[in-house]
This record gives C-alpha cells, structure tokens and sequence, in this order.
C-alpha cells in the first residue's frame, strides 16, 4: 500500500512539473505575443508608473505563492500519514504569532509605499497647459476645448454593415469614430470628466486614465503623451444597449499641427454659425436632414422610422410628425423626461436640427411640405 501511494504521489508531481513546463513555454513563445494578457506599459510617464507599480506587486503575489504552496506540497508529501506522520497539538505558539502578524504587515508596507507615491502624481492635474472637458452621452462624448472654445461630439464611425455581419469587420472594429479628440504631443491635458444622462467612464489604456463620467459631478484626471499618434479606447462602464458602440479616439499632433487644426475648427464652428443665416430651399434640407437622421437617430427609430415596437415609437405616421411643428420642434430640441429621446439642442447645429426635423415630416409618405429653417432653430439655441 506504502508503494502504491509512493508511486501515485511521483506521478503527480511528474505531471505538475510537465504543467509548469508547458505554462512557462507558452509565456515566453512569441507565436502568443498578440494575446496581451498583461497591461499595456503606455506612452506617458505615469502609465509607465503604473506598469511598474503593476508587475513589482505581481512578483511580490508570484513569490508569495511560491512560498506558502511549496511549503503546503512539501507538507502534503513528506507529513502524510503513509510516512507515519502524526499531527502535532499545541496551543498560543507566540514566535509563529508574531511571525504571521508581523511579515504580512511588512509586506503590506513595502507594496503601499510605492504605491501611495504612484497614486499621488495620478491625482496631481495642477499647472496644466490645456484643459478640456468630456462629458458623455448615451452613446458618444462631447469635448470643449476651455481655452480655444472648439467644441464637437464623436460618434461611433463604424459601419452599420459590419456591425450587422453583411460586411468584414475592419481592422478597427467598433474603436473608430467620426470625430477624434486632438491634442498637442508634450503638453499636460487636464480632463473635466462628467456625463449628461448616465455613469460613464472614460478609458484611454496607453495614458493610463479611466474616470468615471458621473451626472452632476466632475472627475479630473490629466495626460503628457509623449509620442505622436492615434490611441484608442473605449467606455468602461455598462451604459446602456449600446454601452459597446461608445469608442474613444485620441490624436496625438505635434504643436504646429496641433495649432492649425485649432484655427481649422473655429473656422468650421463660424462656418456653421452663418449657414443657419443662409435660406435652405426644401430639397437641400431633406439631403442633409436624411445624413443627420441616418447618424443620430435610425438606431433607435430605424432608417425607415417604423421604430422598435416596445422600445421605441415608430415616427413614420405618428402624431408628433404629423402634428404640431413647434411641439415636433421642442422635443428635438429638448428631449422626452424618463424615456431614452436625448435633447439634441447643443449635440446638433441649427442646420442639422432643422434639416433633421424637416426630413422627419416629409420623409416616409408623410410628406407635409413643412420648411424648419435653421435661422428658427438658431433663435431657440441661444
């Protein structure tokens, strides 16, 4: 019988060793390189901190682990009762007491202490060169530039095709957007971190930042990206249906790069500003009215505005498109208290909403002949 468990006791630890053989020659191969079990190590100095932070306390984990199951598998083998070992009674052993109280506090110490200091330059986002506010919405982000007045919403730019499988995926599946956020490379950002309906959290892995986007509360986080480039992430928190179509686009540009996209998007913003001056005939408002509904609303009313029965009320026929243009008009602009239709009074332009609106109550058979100029919408946004 001894033998027997002799040999049984060999073969295990043969197969465990064998286990380790195979773990450790998958964590090295570099055929798993694309896995990425580990975390990113960053473009910044703080997401570098963090890494470090990160794999010091993972060895500590790793060394303890050794320690405390190698002294369980020697117990287990050499203390077993097939050797004739008898369990020991005692009682208050003060060494084994204050070892047990004393080593674990120790190392406790030794992992807080860089990690308190790590901690502290994460929440320091003083003397920052450009600050800039994210606020989220159910499903997309809004960013206002405080100095510079530049202020846009980024949206999924993933094709609905790929989405719905009639098209391949493309190489950056549902992490692309139609209007990235820009910063300059070496400068310090400070993020003004909110949210306009729901808890959101705002998660770029190479900077090291993810922040909660709380309704009526302000978070603060900060970044020095010191190399050009786009960097993605996404919103890490469950948001709603679409939680997983909320993706985050940064673009890293040098300063002069930087500058001229400043001044390009004022222009824009100016430019916007006097097309709501300029009279829209019926047709140019329908074209642009249909790209708008497209983008902001088909996901919930559906491209032919039949709507999700259940979900979301078809406006194909209905008696708000149908109805009184002003009443149309207000819940555009500001929205229906307690269900999922957003105010869309500071996400569109003038143009866009009045487009928009028109081609809701001409589109689908409905037909009114009714013109929203964006002059009417400009008055309401101010």
């Amino acid at each position: 019988m001894t033998k027997n468990v002799y040999f049984s006791v060999k073969k295990q630890l043969r197969l465990f060793a064998q286990l380790w053989v195979i773990v450790l020659l998958f964590a090295v191969s570099k055929a798993n390189a694309d896995w990425q079990l580990n975390m990113r190590e960053g473009v910044t100095e703080i997401s570098r901190a963090v890494y470090d932070l990160h794999m010091v306390i993972f060895w500590i984990c790793v060394a303890i682990a050794v320690v405390v199951f190698g002294v369980m598998l020697f117990s287990v083998i050499y203390h077993r009762k097939s050797r004739g070992a008898k369990a020991h009674n005692f009682h208050e052993n003060v060494f084994v007491e204050i070892a047990w109280t004393v080593i674990p506090m120790v190392i406790l110490i030794g992992m807080a202490i860089p990690a308190t200091g790590t901690l502290i330059k994460m929440y320091d986002s003083r003397e920052s060169d450009l600050d800039i506010q994210i606020t989220g919405y159910q499903w997309k982000w809004r960013y206002q530039y405080l100095e510079s007045g530049v202020d846009f919403f980024s949206s999924l730019a993933t094709p609905m095709a790929q989405i719905k499988g009639e098209e391949p995926k493309g190489e950056h599946y549902l992490l692309e957007v139609d209007n990235p956020l820009v910063i300059p490379v070496g400068k310090k950002i400070r993020f003004l971190i909110t949210a306009n309906d729901v808890i959101h959290s705002w998660w770029v892995p190479d900077f090291a930042v993810k922040k909660d986007a709380i309704p009526g509360f302000i978070n603060e986080s900060w970044t020095v990206v010191e190399e050009p480039g786009i960097y993605r992430g996404q919103c890490a928190e469950l948001c709603g249906k679409d939680h997983g179509f909320m993706p985050i686009v940064v673009e890293v540009k040098s300063q002069p790069d930087y500058d001229a996209w400043v001044k390009q998007q004022q222009l824009a913003q100016l430019e916007k500003a006097k097309s709501a001056e300029k009279r829209w005939s019926l047709d140019e408002l329908m074209t642009t009215g249909e790209a708008v509904y497209l983008k902001s609303c088909a996901a919930c009313h559906q491209a032919s505005g039949e709507g999700i029965p259940g979900a979301f009320p078809a406006l194909k026929g209905s008696a708000i498109v149908q109805g009184d243009p002003a009443a149309h008009i207000d819940i555009v602009l500001n929205g229906k208290p307690g269900t999922a239709m957003q105010a869309f009074i500071d996400q569109l332009s003038a143009v866009e909403l009045a487009a928009v609106i028109t081609y809701e109550r001409n589109a689908w058979g409905d037909s009114l002949g009714d013109i929203i100029s964006p002059s009417q919408i400009a008055k309401l946004q101010q």
